[in-house]
């Protein structure tokens, strides 16, 4: 129900202050409120957050000054403007990969008792930027800040298959593919194919293909473009660790590369 505008003026002391934080925190109402509706007129705003029409007017007024808001010509209703996406495409530059991921990687390390990192692209590699090691006494080799074949491990793997097929082809031409192990995989068909499951399953595996002795599974990690930024992996001894074996490993990795895309801005859906 509507405020009667006949009643005169609304009196609310922190909003009869210009800047008040009454204020503010209608003009944040009203955000969330274009933000869930698309559109909303200004009968529409006074009404849902009991104000006046000239209050919301004003408001509204305010936020159109600053770009938060337009106004859509064809009905004169209100909508978010790209004042918003300014503000919010300044946030993912702001927060690091690293900092965000380095609990769920502690996390993990302690709930599967192995090796787990965090790996992004460079040029042609994988470049492992964080790791956290599990309380085994077998613990995995310590791989913090080397650069791995994006073929023959898992998180390149993950990497890839992210990839249009033209910059895959790119980054493959220079990379080479080298053989590492006897499980390697040696050509760029066989690699499509493993590439096509990664999209499939959500996930990505190498065994023993970078190193004899050793297993990995990687997850991707998402912007909040929904862009993989990264890749999630557990790894270990392969005399003992399969991933597809392993009680809740491969849910608990996807999960755990949900938090750390869900702290960078991302929404599955």
């Amino acid at each position: 129900m509507s405020v009667d505008e006949t009643h005169g003026p609304e009196v609310d002391g922190d909003d009869a202050v210009p800047g008040g934080v009454q204020s503010v925190d209608r003009a944040l109402a009203i955000l969330e409120i274009l933000g869930r509706d698309g559109s909303s007129g200004v009968g529409e705003v006074a009404e849902e957050l009991q104000i006046h029409k000239s209050t919301a007017s004003r408001l509204l007024g305010s936020l159109l000054a600053r770009g938060m808001v337009q106004q859509n010509t064809n009905r004169g209703k209100y909508e978010l403007g790209f004042g918003i996406l300014k503000l919010a495409s300044t946030i993912p530059g702001r927060l690091s990969l690293v900092g965000l991921a380095r609990p769920v990687l502690e996390a993990l390390a302690e709930d599967f008792k192995e090796t787990v990192n965090l790996a992004v692209l460079r040029e042609e590699y994988a470049v492992n930027v964080d790791q956290a090691m599990g309380p085994s006494t077998l613990a995995t080799y310590d791989w913090l800040g080397s650069l791995t074949p994006l073929h023959a491990t898992s998180s390149g793997k993950v990497l890839l298959a992210a990839l249009g097929a033209d910059e895959r082809g790119r980054i493959l031409k220079v990379a080479k593919m080298p053989q590492r192990t006897a499980n390697t995989i040696r050509t760029r068909t066989a690699l499509e194919e493993d590439l096509l499951q990664v999209v499939k399953n959500g996930y990505a595996q190498a065994r023993e293909e970078f190193e004899m002795g050793i297993n990995s599974v990687a997850v991707p990690v998402r912007n909040h473009l929904g862009v993989v930024v990264g890749a999630l992996s557990i790894s270990g001894p392969s005399f003992r660790f399969d991933p597809e074996k392993e009680p809740g490993l491969l849910e608990g990795l996807k999960q755990a590369g949900l938090q750390v895309s869900a702290s960078l801005g991302y929404t599955a859906g």
